[in-house]
């Protein structure tokens, strides 16, 4: 039941507010770009600065375009539900505002480091809304489509840094891109009737929780091990990064294997608060297992 206008609370806006970012997700995003600051060499406090709170804000503001977007679609699904716009918690003139002001402060933030880092954030914010967003109710590529956005922030960050792109950049957005497949897959086995009900189209198998769509998981979760090696392949980290990226991605692999072997909604759950776990572990690791001197900037 949509909120009468002129009667919320104000703790019941600041909470609308903060649903309407995704404020959780947006700082779990910034770590992925501060893990690939602080890999590239950086240790500035005001770029750092510039960094986390610009990036918070482009999040914000690209999940926010993403509900406006889907405000219709959100009242057909009881996870999305009580969010702010089909809760009636805000107005849509009033989202717009919002979107528009973290945007462009965000963006304003990532200039100040370089304009490089600007272009990133835009770019991630322009494709996640207006390609991303629309696609999910049109094939399951949107995934695809998605993980290229979803695989900036690592790379920002070294860009915040390094100010060019590179062979560093690269790899990092390449594990993080990897890494969204059996992540997002999960996430869509756990929320498929869900998503059904929107008209969302997310896993890779045409028959939905299948045996082809676990396969799939299956083989981008083993990918993952020798994309998160490459940092050791390349000289860049040391031999605890090598064990640890090597432990880590055979026990994800092993969730994702359990799931191929059930296709059963517990284990793809198990799955999905493994890869939680298991990226910052990874990109945190890089950084305390660096090697100065051979990194290629």
């Amino acid at each position: 039941m949509e909120a009468a206008a002129g009667t919320i609370p104000l703790n019941v806006k600041l909470k609308a507010y903060l649903t309407f970012s995704k404020f959780r997700l947006s700082s779990s995003v910034i770590l992925s770009a501060l893990s690939g600051y602080l890999f590239a060499g950086g240790a500035d406090g005001m770029e750092i600065f510039y960094l986390m709170f610009g990036g918070l804000l482009v999040t914000a503001a690209s999940n926010g375009g993403n509900q406006i977007w889907e405000r219709d679609l959100d009242k057909l699904m009881k996870r999305t539900a009580k969010r702010p716009l089909p809760m009636g918690y805000m107005h849509i003139v009033e989202a717009y505002i919002l979107v528009i002001g973290m945007l462009a402060g965000g963006l304003c933030m990532l200039y100040q480091l370089n304009f490089y880092s600007a272009l990133l954030g835009l770019s991630a914010f322009l494709s996640y809304v207006f390609v991303y967003t629309p696609m999910k109710r049109i094939s399951p590529w949107a995934v695809f489509v998605g993980a290229f956005p979803g695989a900036i922030p690592p790379m920002l960050g070294a860009i915040a840094y390094t100010g060019e792109f590179g062979l560093l950049p690269g790899v990092l957005f390449f594990v993080q891109f990897i890494w969204q497949f059996p992540h997002f897959w999960a996430i869509a086995w756990v929320a498929f009737d869900d998503y059904k009900d929107g008209g969302f189209r997310l896993l890779p198998s045409k028959h939905g929780k299948s045996k082809n769509s676990a396969f799939q998981i299956c083989a981008y979760s083993l990918a993952l091990i020798p994309f998160t090696l490459l940092p050791w392949f390349l000289n860049w980290t040391g031999t605890v990064s090598m064990v640890v990226a090597t432990v880590l991605g055979t026990w994800f692999f092993l969730y994702s294997y359990r799931l191929f072997l059930s296709c059963d909604d517990a284990d793809a759950r198990k799955l999905m608060f493994a890869s939680f776990i298991y990226l910052p572990v990874i990109q945190f690791v890089y950084v305390f297992d660096k090697v100065p001197d051979a990194l290629p900037v």
